[in-house]
Order: C-alpha cells, then structure tokens, then sequence
C-alpha cells in the first residue's frame, strides 16, 4: 500500500472482561474472575466435609454453598465500603473484582492526601469487623446459643452455624486485613501514616511494601517453624493454602515496588526531549538518497510529504534497517512507509501518564509529533519511549 492510498480505520481493540458481571450495586460494575467458580467449589467440597459431625448428609453441600456465597457477599460489601468512601473523596472507581482470595476495587486515581488514603483504605476492615460484631450481637439477640451437634439439625441449627462462621470468616477478613504490609489494606494505612510523616507517598510505598514481604514470609515460615519445633499438628492443605496465600502477598508488594519505580520514571517521558529530528521527503525518493540526506542532516526519521509539503506518511525505521543496503538505490522510501493516521499525530507537549495513555490507544512504531501551531516538531519512536521508561 502506497502513502497516498487512504488505511481503513482500524477500531480500538475491546478490553478484554475480566469475568462475569453479577451486578451494578451504586453503579460500579462487580465481576467475578473464572477461576472463583474453580476455588469455590473447592471450598464447598472442604467446608461440606467439616460438617460431618454436626450437619444432615442431604444438607452438608447446600449448607457449605451457601456459607461460601454468604462468604464472598460479606468480601463484596467489604469491597464496596472502599469503593463507597473512595467516591465520596470523588475518586472513580471503575469496576470490583471478586477472585478466589478476595476481592479488589480497581480506583482510578489514588486518592491526593494520606488522610483520605487512610479513610479508604480503612473502610473495608472496619466494615468486616462491624459485620462480624452484628452478626454476634444477632445471634446473641436470637437466643442460638452454643450449637450442639446433632443428627437431627433444624433450622435454627444451620441459621447457628452459618452465622458462627460469618462472624469468624469477617473477624478473620477484618483483623487479616489490618496487618501493616501491602497489597493488605493495613500496608495501605501504613502507607499514609509514613506519607503523612515524611511527606513522600514514593518513599511511604516502598515502606509498606517491603513490610508486606516480610508478612509473607512470616505468613509462611512461621507456622512450618512452630511444627517443626513442638510438633504441632498441620495438615497438607494448610501448608499449601499458606503458601498460596504468601505468594499472593508477596506478589502484590512486588508489584506496589515497580509501580512506585514507574511512578518516579513518568516525569522523565517528555515527548518533545524523546522526539528524533526529521526531515520531509517525497514517496518516490530512493530509500538511499533518504537516508543519506538524512544522514547529511543529522536526522533520524523520514517523513514523507505529498505536493503540498503537507506530511502524509512515516518511514518505518525496522522495514530500513531489514532492507540490505545493496537494494536501497531501486527501493522508494515511500514503500516503506505508515500513513498518517489521527492517532499517529501527537502533540509535542505530551509528557508522563498522558503520553502513555496516548501512544496505547494508538500502538506503531512511530509517531509524528506536532507544535500547537500544527508545525512539525519531530518523530516520536517507540524503542526511545521503552528505553526512557525502562531507565536504560
């Protein structure tokens, strides 16, 4: 395809669902993640299993299924507390995501302050505990008393126990929750105290995150350590659910540690510093005499113009750098060349996350950077923004 002849628009790729959407509660989307259904049917199996003793044989698996379903919904309502305070601060919020270990609310814009950081970040635990503290005083108000295990269970029997469980499964989330490392709420809550006290959310972050690592490791090596020295009974599955559960932790504080050190990178992404100088060139120029007019100019990019000078096209450095040099006299630039899409057409001001954004919605090589007068300032390559970003 030559310069000249018009690219059909191609439509931005959709974003791919990150599961199943149960519901819209305050308008934020709630999915659930494909391997919930896998993990929760696992803990059916588990928790029906547990129920031998004290449960009917015909009312174990729908007792265990609706403990997990009343489970999650208590991890949603934990959720949508942050959501809820995070909105009020007028942080959007774009979607929950309930998966196997959890629940996540994925807000746009962290919030500005360590004081509303600490008020998000504290609404889901203190929401957990506050249903765990309801659910005793019902259950105390409703005279259930202390279950005794029977063959013959009633209603009020498996109403006891799922609420018993309720209680503990939210008392476990809250104060789970509140220990002081990241991706845990309470790394969170750590996180704003040290912004709050030193002043520098970057330095706050990798704080909260190396204590979310040590959680980890804690979360792992201490149990094997107590079974190790006194012997402590400890079951497989234990170990292996730790374990997951570490990984997830360290995982998360992993990723809090690269996020901080893109952070510091962003205000590095200029694209007017990133752009190579160009020059203009007709289509059918020889790929040879561009490039030594682009030599002779010190330029790194070719941009090809029509009749009118006005640019219409960019040479695709990789199609050059692919074509042997004893070719390059019978090949026109132009052949080697992406028209000039609106999305390739980019203002030279652009800088940080908003450069980012821009050249995502857009994926090439190479873009054509413009002053506010329309002038053209420069080419902006891909591999330069990468490198920059990268710190390389």
């Amino acid at each position: 395809m030559t310069p000249e002849e018009p690219r059909p628009q191609r439509p931005a790729p959709a974003e791919p669902s990150p599961g199943v959407r149960i519901a819209r509660p305050f308008g934020i989307p709630v999915f659930i993640s494909p391997y919930w259904f896998l993990i929760a049917g696992l803990f059916v199996f588990l928790y029906a299993r547990g129920l031998v003793q004290s449960v009917p044989e015909s009312l174990r698996y729908p007792v265990a299924a609706a403990f997990v379903v009343l489970l999650y919904a208590s991890v949603l309502v934990h959720e949508l507390s942050h959501s809820v305070v995070a909105r009020a601060f007028g942080l959007p919020v774009r979607r929950i995501l309930l998966y196997p270990l959890g629940g996540f609310s994925e807000i746009e814009r962290e919030p500005p302050t360590p004081g509303r950081e600490f008020l998000v970040s504290a609404a889901g635990p203190a929401m957990s505990l506050a249903l765990a503290g309801g659910g005793f005083v019902l259950f105390k108000a409703a005279h259930l008393g202390e279950f005794v295990p029977s063959r013959q269970v009633h209603a009020g029997g498996v109403a006891s126990i799922l609420l018993d469980q309720l209680i503990f499964a939210n008392l476990l989330v809250g104060i789970f929750n509140l220990l002081p490392g990241l991706p845990l709420d309470g790394g969170r809550m750590l996180r704003a105290g040290v912004w709050k006290l030193t002043g520098r959310p970057a330095q706050a972050t990798v704080v909260a995150a190396w204590a979310g690592r040590v959680l980890a490791a804690c979360v792992l090596i201490v149990p094997l350590a107590l079974y190790a020295r006194a012997g402590y009974g400890i079951q497989l599955f234990t170990v292996a659910w730790l374990a997951v559960i570490a990984a997830f932790m360290w995982t998360g504080a992993g990723q809090a540690l690269r996020a901080t050190r893109v952070r510091e990178r962003l205000p590095a992404l200029q694209a007017r510093a990133l752009a190579r100088r160009a020059i203009p060139i007709p289509a059918n120029l020889p790929l040879a005499e561009a490039i030594r007019r682009a030599d002779a100019a010190q330029a790194r990019a070719l941009v090809v113009v029509d009749h009118e000078d006005r640019p219409i096209a960019i040479v695709n450095e990789n199609a050059v750098m692919a074509t042997p040099p004893q070719r390059r006299p019978w090949i026109e630039a132009g052949t080697l060349a992406r028209t000039i899409d609106p999305g390739l057409v980019l203002p030279a001001d652009l800088s940080g996350m908003a450069l980012i954004e821009a050249v995502r919605r857009t994926p090439a090589s190479e873009y054509l950077l413009v002053e506010p007068s329309g002038q053209v300032f420069g080419v902006l390559a891909t591999t330069d923004l990468d490198h920059a970003f990268a710190g390389t």
